[in-house]
């Protein structure tokens, strides 16, 4: 049977009443492909990007099994484990679970560092259906006794290819050694480089295999152009193309912290509400910062890669990229917060001299050239033009860049507080 809309699945009576409240009606790609294999209780091996419908794709199942083959958790256990590399991520893992299962009687639980662990602990104690989690504090409260494996029926682990970015790799393998031979293995990845090949085989058994949207292809409702603009001048662009208002919901990206907190700095200074987030921020000010964005009290949200996936919020317009990544599938994945739910979107690169050939590498990744924008006031035909740099080269000079001091520039007079302070300060009205 053909599927065409969420009724056709052999799910139980309260998901579908959920998936209606919810005003889905018609399954995505992935959907279609994962949900009957996994109600069969197959492994799967998927390869989706965010943005796809994945989080349902896996959610639903699970929880109709959990309803199928029903009984409690002991204290301290849980049936379901979803292991997702940030914070963002697994809370908003966790708000799915509650939306498809608010109809049944299951426990749920989220679990990540950055904040205090008693009220995470307390909900654990009388054991939990669903448990969405982070690798060091799920490893933190395991080694505490606060939670033991031996009861799970169903293991995820969500983003893959971002938790060995991050170097989880060794609290996984450590979470997986602790879990029991039998359970449902669901393996999730936006791209599938060997390593990746190599650590899905050690968990998965005879899986199905779904593939949607390779991570090669980028959106095709994005409308992505590359600016070329001396490193000095980005900030200028950045102000020069805010001052469109159709560039109404942004997230600007850099490569690190201490950028991310400047350009919000300057941001501030000529009026234009926003907040950075990133990883040395407080899990209450990176939530403070990601609802001020969904409800629209901030225009512009500036982020370290550490939210180019997780972070689900619809309408975004632009996607800015401040500096352009060196790791060209991060490209594809902070393009991705634009054209949601089948809306347009557009990407701007802003790129330097150093960055040229990240833009090359990107490029070959998406098979496909990246429009130049050279309609732009600092539009510099000389960067354009330039001889590209190796890759190895333009990453090394930019590492030693970032590894400088920041307090001993006193030789290079910072442009950023010079040019926040000739804009306009005033406070725009609400």
């Amino acid at each position: 049977m053909s599927i065409t809309k969420f009724l056709d699945f052999d799910l139980i009576e309260p998901l579908h009443r959920a998936v209606s409240e919810s005003g889905y009606t018609t399954p995505t790609p992935i959907q279609i492909a994962a949900i009957p294999n996994l109600l069969l209780g197959k492994d799967l091996l998927g390869c989706a990007q965010t943005g796809t419908g994945k989080t349902a794709a896996f959610a639903l199942p699970i929880l109709n099994r959990l309803v199928k083959f029903d009984r409690r958790a002991d204290k301290r256990q849980t049936r379901v484990l979803v292991l997702t590399p940030t914070r963002e991520l697994a809370i908003q893992i966790h708000d799915s679970f509650k939306t498809y299962g608010k109809h049944l009687r299951l426990r749920h639980a989220v679990v990540y560092g950055g904040v205090g662990q008693n009220p995470q602990v307390n909900a654990l104690s009388s054991g939990v259906d669903v448990l969405v989690a982070t690798p060091g504090r799920l490893l933190d409260l395991i080694n505490q006794r606060f939670l033991s494996l031996q009861m799970l029926d169903v293991f995820v682990l969500d983003e893959a290819d971002r938790m060995l970015d991050m170097g989880f790799i060794h609290d996984i393998r450590k979470i997986i050694a602790m879990l029991p031979v039998k359970r449902q293995n669901l393996f999730f990845s936006a791209t599938m480089p060997p390593d990746i090949k190599k650590l899905a085989d050690t968990i998965l058994r005879n899986p199905v295999f779904v593939e949607v949207t390779p991570v090669s292809s980028t959106v095709e409702l994005i409308q992505q152009s590359v600016m070329y603009v001396p490193r000095e001048k980005k900030k200028d662009l950045l102000k020069h193309v805010l001052k469109d208002t159709a560039v109404s919901r942004v997230i600007v990206f850099t490569r690190t912290k201490h950028t991310a907190n400047k350009v919000s700095e300057v941001l501030a200074r000529i009026g234009i509400k926003s907040s950075a987030i990133h990883g040395n921020k407080s899990q209450s000010a990176r939530q403070g910062a990601l609802e001020d964005f969904r409800s629209g009290r901030i225009r512009v949200l500036v982020a370290t890669d550490i939210a180019a996936r997780g972070i689900d919020i619809d309408d975004i317009t632009h996607v800015i990229n401040f500096e352009v990544p060196n790791i060209s599938e991060s490209y594809v994945h902070r393009i991705g917060r634009t054209a949601r739910a089948g809306t347009k979107g557009i990407a701007i690169s802003f790129c330097d001299a150093e960055e040229r050939s990240f833009i090359r590498d990107i490029e070959k990744l998406i098979a496909q050239p990246i429009p130049v924008e050279r309609g732009q006031p600092y539009h510099s035909d000389e960067i354009e033009n330039s001889r590209i740099l190796s890759k190895g080269k333009a990453k090394a000079a930019i590492e030693s860049k970032q590894s400088r001091p920041h307090n001993n520039n006193r030789n290079r007079k910072s442009n950023w507080r010079k040019s926040a302070s000739s804009g306009n300060t005033r406070k725009q009205p609400r």
